[in-house]
């Protein structure tokens, strides 16, 4: 008996401790931020902030890393573990990602595809998406109502008989994509005389002023009814169905399944004419996306009502000065410049560290410098957008993979003026060293790389004013600083926006120009600082 009690005693006991340990590691678990995002469009910035809002509502801590690139970007992403979810739209998974094609019948029944894509995403890459939201956002290409009564628009096929008298301003996601530009012009033969790329706000502000003649958009865009433009029918049914939905990434799954529980509660919740609706209020109206996500899950009883006096900016579209936008805005802007500051220092100083050492080791083998550089030259010419796509698999996002494509962006102007410096240096002065007994070695360190340093110093000012100015992208890979308000307002088609982070921007550029200029003037050698001053 008493062997039984005590065998019982042993396992409440075990069980106790297992509960407590799953207890703590839930605990822990919920401390832990989960990290949403979205793509640079005002739909998919107001999906994830009520994903966000919504976890946040269940007691969880949210990371938001809004405004990444493109499709791949935000995928690759995903997959590697740098973020937890984003919006995602069926269409997209199943052209765009899986670069899949099914059967036509298969292809316009939504729950088919939906079915597949689910499926080939969780056997691929291990990435699940929740049930749909509710709605469609198709794309759809628009037209001015002149341009469609000019040369008798309706549908698609329409487009591509009179194409080639047209230009087009379609997004770089469009552009690229197998249900873009390239699947209509297979499956219609649409060719537009020019195509010219644009970032989603600004082609509807490029379509209404005539600078295009045809854009893509989507289908709940409160922007269509803003600039009353026409949607061409597709009448070949090229474009698949496109449920949005959230993916989710493996750890979430994983560890999460509060937050997979509490994201399934706004499945089925959302329908085309609602989104329209709040698509207009962000893109037309100019509210906020915050506001603009808290009031949507309020009324569809998914959180409470905002608390009074919660902190939600300004719109930025609203009818107040930019000035007093930017004095509102200025500890939000102070923190954005002190981050983009970071970025750069880091950056430049690491390019400084490895640019100049290999001038120098290039000047005692010139027979490989022009080689050496021209690689070097060769990296500098790599699209921004591109190199910090590339980045994402080697070291996720966020401030790492920016530092990488900072540091490589800034070698080449450096390593070239440090070694046209130094193998250029006053003749006479060198001849002169060699002529006291100086070594070779002592010749470069003493003579030639304080006369080169006005040269090094310019073109370390040109990495840095170049560094600042591509800091900027570093906001579509969730690095932060004075990038995400322009790739906010971008988005948004915000102008107030996109100037809150490009007049710092400018700003910080000449200031750090003009610090790096007064440094040049004490490190000049003497005779060269008597020279410059008179």
């Amino acid at each position: 008996m008493k062997s039984v009690i005590l065998a019982v005693a042993v396992l409440v006991a075990a069980s106790s401790a297992r509960a407590q340990d799953v207890a703590a590691r839930g605990d822990a678990l919920r401390g832990v931020p989960i990290i949403v995002a979205s793509k640079p469009f005002g739909e998919s910035y107001l999906l994830a902030e009520m994903f966000a809002q919504l976890l946040e509502s269940h007691g969880m801590v949210v990371d938001r890393r809004m405004g990444l690139g493109q499709t791949e970007i935000a995928m690759q992403a995903l997959r590697s573990g740098a973020i937890d979810l984003y919006p995602e739209y069926t269409g997209t998974g199943l052209l765009a990602v899986l670069h899949d094609s099914l059967t036509d019948s298969l292809a316009s029944d939504p729950r088919r595809v939906f079915a597949h894509v689910a499926r080939e995403f969780a056997t691929r890459y291990g990435v699940r998406w929740l049930p749909p939201l509710g709605f469609q956002n198709s794309y759809a290409i628009a037209v001015r109502k002149s341009t469609a009564a000019q040369y008798h628009l309706r549908t698609l096929s329409d487009l591509a008989r009179e194409s080639g008298h047209l230009v087009a301003g379609f997004t770089a996601d469009f552009i690229g994509r197998p249900d873009g530009l390239a699947g209509l012009a297979r499956a219609y033969g649409v060719r537009p005389r020019a195509v010219r790329p644009l970032a989603p706000a600004v082609k509807y502000q490029a379509l209404a002023t005539g600078a295009v003649d045809v854009i893509d958009g989507y289908s709940t865009d409160g922007l269509l009814s803003k600039y009353d433009l026409v949607t061409l029918v597709d009448d070949e049914h090229f474009f698949p169905p496109y449920q949005a939905a959230a993916v989710v990434g493996a750890r979430l799954q994983r560890e999460r399944a509060d937050a997979i529980a509490a994201l399934t509660m706004l499945s089925g919740m959302l329908d085309e004419s609602r989104m329209r609706v709040l698509n207009r209020r962000i893109e037309v109206d100019g509210e906020d996306v915050k506001r603009v996500a808290a009031d949507a899950l309020r009324d569809l009883g998914l959180t409470g009502a905002m608390r009074a006096g919660a902190s939600i900016p300004r719109s930025l579209s609203t009818k107040g000065s930019l000035p007093a936008y930017l004095w509102e805005r200025r500890a939000a802007i102070w923190r954005l410049v002190l981050q983009h500051l970071l970025l750069v220092a880091l950056a430049l100083g690491a390019a400084i560290i490895v640019a100049v050492p290999l001038a120098l080791a290039l000047e005692r083998a010139r027979g490989a410098a022009e080689p050496t550089i021209g690689v070097l030259g060769v990296l500098e010419t790599i699209p921004s957008i591109a190199l910090l796509a590339f980045m994402i698999p080697l070291f996720g996002i966020g401030v790492k993979p920016a530092l990488v494509a900072l540091w490589i962006y800034a070698l080449y102007p450096i390593a070239r003026s440090a070694y046209s410096g130094v193998r250029d240096a006053d003749p006479s002065a060198v001849e002169a060293a060699e002529a006291l007994g100086m070594t070779p070695s002592q010749r470069l360190l003493r003579v030639r790389l304080p006369l080169a340093a006005p040269v090094i110093m310019a073109g370390i000012r040109t990495a840095a004013v170049i560094t600042v100015g591509a800091a900027t992208l570093a906001a579509f890979i969730g690095a932060g600083g004075l990038g995400e308000p322009i790739v906010a307002g971008l988005a948004l088609a915000d102008t107030d926006m996109i100037l809150s982070g490009a007049l710092p921007a400018a700003a910080l550029a000449l200031a750090v120009d003009g610090v790096l200029a007064l440094v040049e003037r004490v490190i000049a050698p003497a005779h060269l600082r008597h020279t410059a001053s008179r």
